[in-house]
């Protein structure tokens, strides 16, 4: 089992990641995952920096951990040959050490550019076609395609990656799961109820990737975790994803109106959604059931805090040893 750290770039900008990055390999995490946005969740307090260019920088500071996309969305504003293209480079530079997740969006990240944001069906009908040509390209292959959604005409790697680049795929319910289990090389799902996570997602996924000759898939587990001594410290630790529980997320294209919407929300609700806790044991017990229940081969941990170099700390030389003793 590894252990990773959540670089939320709608949190922080690229260059204060970049630093997080490296003194996470230093304190002990095995992989750094990053998400990709082009709109933050609300319009201040928040950054979005785009993050192929910080794989690269963060590639060349690192040299043990993992680095991965949770996740990138190959459906619009990146043709799946260009997400293919960035991720067999990233391997190049990081000497192998790159993982390529997906999943299928949200309009906050394609809409501000004018693409469609269709309904579920298009998002993953799109998906299909795009893991066949990120598959194999990714595989050294020169890719004639021709359909519904992307055409591909010879296309071919020229700098392919190093090793096998695997794909895995986030999804939250049972269909995307069980897609996931028959197109993807894993699985990245958030979790809240590890009971619920267990029956509505990660069975349906083991089942069809099981079905489709996949005897041990990759899955990887994931949690939001604020940590704050109070309420108020918890507010502001979240402040730049508060969004993320604003009703039409999915749909807005605005971060100012996510960000409206999030602040009209009584701050006790939202904050109920979030897991919060004030110090090491509990940060250790937010995360216990990810390992003892769930038995993730990746735990990403992603905790908000007003000081997350500390945290990185917290967790690097307490948190993670115990986690690890729980494996």
């Amino acid at each position: 089992m590894k252990f990773g750290w959540l670089a939320s770039h709608e949190s922080n900008q690229p260059e204060v990641l970049i630093e997080q990055a490296v003194l996470a390999e230093e304190v002990g995490f095995d992989a750094v995952f990053a998400s990709d946005h082009f709109h933050p969740w609300v319009d201040q307090e928040s950054a979005a920096g785009f993050v192929w260019t910080w794989l690269g920088s963060v590639a060349a500071r690192t040299s043990t951990v993992e680095l991965a996309t949770a996740v990138t969305t190959p459906l619009f504003h990146y043709h799946p040959a260009m997400v293919a293209q960035a991720a067999a480079t990233v391997d190049r530079l990081s000497a192998g050490r790159f993982m390529l997740g997906v999943g299928t969006g949200e309009n906050i990240n394609s809409g501000p550019m004018g693409y469609p944001f269709p309904p579920y069906a298009e998002r993953i009908e799109r998906m299909d076609e795009a893991l066949e040509i990120m598959h194999r390209l990714l595989a050294g292959e020169k890719v004639d395609f021709d359909g519904t959604h992307y055409t591909v005409d010879k296309a071919k790697l020229y700098s392919p990656p190093l090793s096998r680049v695997p794909i895995p795929m986030g999804a939250g319910g049972p269909k995307s799961a069980a897609f996931a289990g028959a197109n993807a090389d894993g699985l990245i799902t958030s979790v809240k109820d590890p009971a619920e996570a267990l029956a509505n997602v990660i069975k349906p996924f083991r089942e069809m990737a099981e079905l489709h000759g996949r005897t041990d898939p990759t899955i990887l587990a994931t949690r939001w975790v604020v940590l704050a001594d109070d309420d108020g410290e918890a507010w502001e630790a979240l402040a730049a994803m508060r969004g993320l529980r604003a009703p039409g997320r999915l749909d807005e294209v605005d971060p100012m109106v996510l960000r409206q919407r999030a602040d009209e929300l009584d701050r006790a609700d939202v904050l109920s959604r979030y897991t919060v806790v004030s110090d090491a044991e509990q940060l250790i017990d937010a995360y216990r059931p990810l390992v003892t229940e769930i038995g993730a081969d990746y735990v990403s941990i992603q905790v908000a805090s007003t000081d997350p170099e500390r945290t990185i700390r917290l967790i690097g030389h307490e948190v993670l040893p115990a986690l690890r003793a729980l494996t």
